[in-house]
Order: structure tokens, then sequence, then C-alpha cells
């Protein structure tokens, strides 16, 4: 079996078992998206979830959150870890938003990465998940599971992405990312992985040199 006949296949079970598929962080529009992609980093999606109502009740746009003072945003994100970083991050990302793009989130690749706080990876989820445009945000779960799944052989996200960009159709990428997401919560999880049950580490898990047992 080749990559490609593999990465057909795993596209094909992911559409199977997750034909539709919610964007895991709240939010009502690409700012308070950018804002909760930000606080996911090193911290789980259920925890920003819990924090970002209280959040929203303090500023849900630019120009509120940057009048807001540090300390207080920082006290409400405080269970996302990294809360000095991301406080400031936020407040002042959202003063470059209202003082240069007229307090909306740029649909713009080197714009998103220039903010702070701001990488690859989250400006691909916003420019992805808020803007559909065709992306294939990759953090350190997906690196696993595409390495587990022998779809990279990437040390790191950056390879990964190309890898895997290279194997699935554009336009599957915004949908796919999220499936991938799913389905390692699921079935494929990075402690107690049940290879034989795993729909897709059990076929081909222990049949294909290019996949590594985990």
């Amino acid at each position: 079996m080749t990559k490609q006949e593999k990465a057909d296949d795993i596209h094909r079970i992911l559409e199977e078992l997750y034909p539709t598929v919610p964007v895991p962080l709240d939010h009502v529009d690409p700012y308070t998206l950018l804002v909760a992609v930000l606080l996911s980093a090193q911290c789980t999606d259920v925890r920003v979830n819990k924090v970002t109502p209280a959040l929203w009740a303090l500023a849900d746009e630019p120009r509120l959150m940057m009048e807001q003072p540090v300390e207080d945003i920082r006290a409400i994100i405080r269970p996302c870890g990294l809360s000095p970083t991301k406080s400031a991050a936020i407040k002042e990302l959202s003063r470059i938003l209202v003082e240069d793009y007229g307090g909306e989130v740029p649909q713009d690749w080197a714009a998103l990465e220039s903010l702070p706080g701001v990488g690859h990876k989250t400006a691909s989820v916003v420019m992805s998940q808020a803007f559909g445009v065709p992306a294939f945000p990759v953090d350190t779960h997906i690196h696993r599971l595409a390495y587990r799944w022998g779809l990279t052989t990437g040390k790191n996200v950056v390879k990964t992405e190309k890898d895997l960009k290279r194997l699935f159709p554009e336009e599957s990428w915004n949908k796919l990312h999220l499936q991938i997401i799913f389905f390692g919560r699921e079935y494929c999880p990075a402690r107690g992985h049940r290879m034989k049950t795993c729909p897709i580490c059990g076929p081909y898990g222990r049949r294909s040199l290019l996949n590594k047992e985990q």
C-alpha cells in the first residue's frame, strides 16, 4: 500500500465517521475565534470554552478589550495557563486591530501572523474556520497522528503540514484537520490507545512499513 493509498483510505474513514464537524472552540465571529485559539495554546478546548464566557462578558470586541487592564484579562484567563503572556498578547493585538485594521480581523496571512501571540497554526485556524480559506492547521496532536499513521516522517509540524497538504485535496483541508482532531480524541489517543479496535491503526498499523507503533 502506498502512502497516497493509505491517505485516501484514511480520508474515507474520517468522512464516514465524521460527515459533519463543529469547530471545537466556542466563538461568534473572527475576533472571538482568534482569541479563543490563542488561549488554546497548551490548554484544552474544554477549558478554553469554560473561560471565554467570562472574558466575552468583560469585552467581546477589540475596542473594548484594548481598554481593559491587562490584570483583569489575566485574572479571567488564568486557568488556561501562560496567563501573563496571553493576556498581554490579547490586549496588544486588540489595540493593533483597532488602530491598523479598523477593528476587524484581517483576512491576510502575513497580517495575522504579525499579531502578538499569533503563530502560523493560529492564523491557519482563523483563515480556515473564520474565512473559509483553504488551510491545514497542524498542532502537536495532528502531528502525532500523522506520524503514527505513516503519513509523514517529519520531525516538526512544518514538515507534517507540507506532507498532509500533498496527500489530501485542498478542498478537504478545512474539514479534515477537525476530523483528525475528533478521531484522535475518540479512537487514537496518545495514551491508552487500543490499536486492534482503532478504525485506522487496526487495518494498517502492523502491515505498513511506513507506520511506526507509538
